[in-house]
């Protein structure tokens, strides 16, 4: 489910790789993974699109073909459940891209968590 992820994938076709019915397959998923194959499948999906989103300029229809979604209504209704803003504002929000992530990780860690700078 990692490799294919933007592959039109179904618990019945997975399954059959784990050499087990759809049932148990899920439930041993749900154990194991805590999440259902298909949550599990939505969160690759989505994290994938948010490193696009943050590291090109791809168009965001572009992106929600890239990971799977035949549908940008549904695209963006499941970026938004997952991570509580539109890819758009993601996008906005992550514009600092080009900023070297060791630079970007030590000013982070110069703002508090009330938004100052520490001194």
């Amino acid at each position: 489910m990692d490799r294919h992820f933007a592959e039109p994938l179904n618990v019945p076709k997975v399954a059959q790789v784990a050499a087990m019915s759809s049932a148990h397959f899920t439930r041993r998923f749900r154990v194991v993974f805590g999440q259902t194959p298909h949550q599990y499948l939505y969160q690759r999906r989505i994290e994938r699109a948010q490193w696009l989103l943050r590291t090109t300029d791809l168009p965001i229809t572009q992106i929600c073909h890239d990971v799977g979604y035949e549908s940008l209504g549904t695209f963006t209704r499941t970026f938004r459940r997952l991570t509580g803003e539109t890819p758009s504002s993601f996008r906005e929000r992550n514009l600092a891209r080009d900023v070297p992530s060791c630079f970007a990780k030590a000013w982070r860690s110069q703002v508090s968590s009330f938004g100052e700078v520490n001194g």
